[in-house]
């Protein structure tokens, strides 16, 4: 088994990598790199890493965390316009080559994660051990996955949740949604908690308040939620409505081991979140309420979770545990 991973976590804005060494205790996760200048192709990233990195051994594993739907191996990222293969990794010399969803890897993960790398949204509960854990997150996209966990048995399991249709949960979200269906066909979850989500989400409320949204990037509507009405609202439905989707995949998954948030936004205003609506939406779900009042809701602060993820998914898989088709949406 090759226990030092090339490891990627590839998104819609940032193509990071690293190399894990799994035979440490801990991990040891070292040569990181964020690719972050205009690259035309995925492969052209890769030989810009090995390049800058200075690697005197590049591993025979790769595994990557993308963000998209795998299937049969190969992935079109779903934010950004590349396209990558596991025969096209080999190709390139790795004799074991793994593509993955992001937030399946962050699943492979979230059971190592150490009490420092989560801050608890909400009140401080246990969680029900070996019971399935969903892990959200809102980034350049919304990104949803499972750990699905029975009797001492495990699977991550990736999903394209954040795809599923935005349902309002009071008034103001109607209007808004009504705002948002005129530009959009498809009013989904992505379309209000991701960057540009929350983009979307500012313009409609300016719209609805009688005022021009100007061109706020989802940067600026953070900084300015102190100072600009519109962009405190915005943040205000933004932590609401992603406490209620929360709760969806809570009943949606049965997770009642709990709920972690991944992505930048959440950590970008973790204060604001834990003082919002997030929790109360997260539990008012009628007659369900009770069940997921009991389930704890966590922010992932550990930025490598994915790397973690994607190295323990490799070595699975090189082991024969795994299956090529579990990420197969």
């Amino acid at each position: 088994m090759t226990v030092r991973v090339l490891v990627g976590d590839i998104g819609g804005t940032h193509a990071r990598f690293a190399v894990v060494d799994c035979a440490t205790t801990p991990w040891k996760i070292d040569s990181e790199r964020d690719i972050e200048a205009v690259v035309p192709d995925f492969a052209s990233a890769l030989r810009r890493y090995l390049d800058e990195s200075g690697s005197a051994r590049t591993p025979e594993a790769i595994a990557l965390a993308v963000a998209g739907p795998v299937t049969a191996g190969a992935v079109s990222l779903t934010n950004r316009r590349w396209h990558i293969s596991e025969a096209e990794l080999r190709a390139l010399g790795f004799k074991h080559a793994l593509l993955i969803n992001d937030f399946a890897a962050l699943a492979y993960a979230v059971t190592a994660l150490a009490p420092g790398d989560c801050h608890v949204v909400g009140p401080d509960l246990p969680g029900i051990d070996g019971e399935p854990i969903s892990i959200i997150g809102a980034g350049t996209g919304f990104g949803a996955s499972l750990l699905a966990q029975f009797r001492g048995r495990a699977l991550a399991v990736a999903t394209e949740g954040g795809h599923a249709g935005f349902a309002p949960g009071d008034a103001r979200e109607i209007e808004i949604l009504r705002v948002l269906a005129r530009q959009f066909e498809h009013v989904s979850i992505e379309r209000i908690l991701s960057g540009p989500g929350l983009e979307n989400l500012h313009r409609a409320i300016a719209e609805l308040n009688g005022r021009s949204a100007g061109p706020h990037d989802a940067a600026k509507i953070v900084a300015n939620a102190a100072t600009d009405a519109d962009c405190r609202e915005a943040i205000s439905v933004f932590c609401g409505v992603y406490g209620a989707v929360a709760g969806d995949f809570a009943l949606a998954h049965g997770a009642r081991g709990g709920v972690f948030l991944a992505g930048g936004i959440a950590q970008k205003i973790e204060k604001t979140l834990a003082q919002s609506s997030f929790r109360s939406r997260f539990e008012s779900k009628g007659r369900l309420s009770g069940y997921v009042k009991s389930i704890p809701t966590r922010l992932i602060l550990n930025e490598k979770c994915a790397f973690l993820g994607a190295a323990r998914a490799s070595l699975e898989f090189q082991s024969g545990d795994g299956r090529k088709s579990n990420d197969c949406e």
